[in-house]
């Protein structure tokens, strides 16, 4: 009796387990052939039907993951997760017969070719993710087809062209991830259809014209972030209507005009970033709520404000040419190794030290006042912390000063170095700069980052769209830009501005925003008298008010920050860019 218990029980399991419903044959053969197209046999060798129960590759935390829903009689796979494990190649068309499909993850990879038209046959899709690889071509107008997508990201990407106003049909999208995706022109009339939105990323990319009041009427709203565009102003007053919105960022957008005073009832506001504008007007006081975690306004981030206020003041004061600035004596150079330790290059030249914890809104003057660093913005979404350094333990190739290279300065806005006390003449700038942060390998997608900011000196701006990966030719290698400038009240102004171009988030949550390595600036000659020279000291102490905007508000946050909760009124923004 035993034995024909035991032969039963095997029965009914072999019963139960040919019982069980398989992957429709189609569906089968079409991973299989995916799976082999982007060489993944060693991470997912389905020896077995894709749609096992318990199977290894079906949990939400497996990557890759294959998930399915499964009928009394047949199994579809509804599930495919390849993210961030450097699949190369393009999108093979088998994937276009996995119609079931309703979760799709590419992100993180480095696939390329265009975003095939037969995307649009997947009618089920609901979370759709392309984002950070190498896509070219234009955005499919077939992807109006999924009106059941709740999620699209194709940001971080080399498309061209227009957005389709076919995406005006997918009513009930939620999130719109398109930053740094290379597309241009008009935002479509038809993308007012989007009521749904509750995320908007839309940075770094060539738009043109003005910013639609119809994002006004996405009540919906939490995070919206337009900056680094070539949207114009002014911000429509109608915004106050998004009375969820937690992120508001159109810095460096062409805004003009003044903020409308029905922003002060977005009290759920978290982030303002509204510099590198031509605002001018009045900020209402309003705006500053308990909620309020960052405001940039000309250039300037309130946040955490980490000043000796009267030591400030008096720095403003020099570098605007408004009193004499307190040093040992004239001098005709200065050097600093940005963010690291005091050291001799290799050419004899000795860099000070410039170990100083800046943090969100900082100015700092070395010990023997011949230089002064400031720094303000915040890294929102850092893993890290607070970071204002970059480091790393790698040979910096193309120098024989390595070390110079191994430490740099960073910001999430803008950087400002001071040379002070300087004799007037002119003046050789050499800017040193390596990419210690971002990748240069091109089979891993850790490596499509891109880092751009603006070089300004004097207050005229040298270099537009600075890509130091670019013009090092790879990452850890270094690279010296020269410039030449006058010194006409002693005071040399070196200012690197992240003007909202570029990626955010390749290899890690904010990598963006201008860096440098070291500074050397020695004069070449004395001054000469000539009405040349007396126009570039107007420009340069126009310039230098201008950036100093930024400082003066930093100077007036402490104050500002609980004195403005406190009282009814306005705080005065200058005309110009940060």
């Amino acid at each position: 009796m035993g034995i024909l218990s035991f032969c039963l029980l095997v029965i009914w399991i072999l019963e139960t387990v040919a019982a069980q419903p398989k992957t429709e044959p189609r569906e089968v053969d079409a991973i299989n052939k995916i799976i082999d197209h982007w060489n993944l046999r060693s991470k997912l060798n389905l020896s077995v039907d894709p749609c096992t129960p318990n199977a290894t590759w079906a949990p939400e935390t497996a990557n890759p993951r294959i998930a399915c829903d499964c009928s009394d009689t047949v199994c579809h796979i509804t599930n495919l997760k390849i993210y961030a494990l450097d699949i190369s190649g393009e999108i093979p068309q088998e994937l276009f017969l996995l119609t079931e499909l309703s979760d799709l993850n590419l992100n993180q990879n480095v696939l390329n070719g265009s975003i095939p038209p037969a995307i649009g046959q997947l009618l089920k899709m609901e979370y759709l993710a392309f984002g950070t690889n190498n896509f070219t071509g234009p955005v499919p107008a077939e992807l109006g087809n999924l009106t059941k997508l709740l999620s699209l990201s194709v940001g971080s990407n080399n498309l061209q062209g227009t957005l389709p106003p076919q995406l005006g049909n997918l009513t009930s999208l939620q999130q719109l991830y398109i930053d740094s995706s290379g597309v241009s022109g008009p935002i479509p009339q038809e993308l007012s259809n989007l009521k749904s939105l509750q995320i908007l990323w839309a940075s770094d990319n060539h738009f043109s014209g003005k910013i639609p009041e119809f994002l006004g009427t996405f009540t919906s709203l939490k995070v919206l972030r337009l900056e680094g565009t070539n949207l114009e102003g002014p911000i429509p007053s109608i915004f106050a209507a998004l009375t969820k919105l937690e992120d508001l960022s159109l810095r460096n957008c062409g805004i003009r005009g003044q903020i409308p005073d029905r922003l002060s009832t977005l009290l759920n506001l978290k982030i303002l970033y509204l510099g590198s504008n031509n605002l001018d007007g009045d900020l209402p006081s309003d705006v500053i709520t308990s909620s309020l975690v960052a405001l940039n306004v000309v250039g300037t981030s309130i946040n955490d404000v980490n000043l000796n206020n009267e030591k400030a003041s008096r720095m403003l004061h020099c570098l605007q040419g408004n009193t004499e600035c307190r040093t040992k004596g004239p001098s005709t150079s200065f050097s600093i190794n940005s963010g690291g330790t005091e050291l001799a290059a290799a050419d004899g030249i000795k860099f000070d030290d410039d170990l100083e914890q800046l943090g969100a809104a900082s100015l700092y003057t070395n010990t023997n006042n011949r230089w002064a660093v400031s720094s303000t913005g915040v890294f929102i979404s850092n893993p890290n912390g607070p970071q204002y350094t970059a480091q790393t333990d790698s040979q910096i190739t193309g120098t024989l000063d390595s070390e110079l290279y191994k430490t740099a300065r960073i910001s999430p806005s803008s950087l400002r170095y001071y040379g002070l006390g300087l004799e007037n003449g002119l003046y050789l700038i050499d800017l040193h700069f390596a990419e210690i942060q971002m990748m240069d390998d091109p089979t891993s997608w850790k490596a499509l980052g891109r880092r751009v900011f603006d070089v300004y000196i004097q207050g005229e701006r040298v270099v537009q769209d600075f890509n130091i990966l670019n013009e090092a030719g790879g990452s850890k290698r270094a690279v010296i830009k020269t410039f030449e400038a006058n010194v006409t009240n002693t005071v040399m102004d070196i200012h690197l501005l992240w003007a909202g171009k570029g990626t955010c988030c390749i290899p890690f949550q904010s990598t963006y925003g201008p860096l440098v390595s070291a500074i050397h600036v020695s004069q070449v000659s004395e001054s000469r008298d000539s009405s040349k020279s007396n126009k570039k000291r107007v420009g340069k102490i126009l310039g230098i008010s201008i950036g100093c905007a930024a400082g003066v508000l930093i100077i007036c946050s402490v104050f500002y920050l609980w004195r403005a909760k406190k009282e009814a009124g306005h705080m005065r923004i200058h005309s110009g860019k940060d």
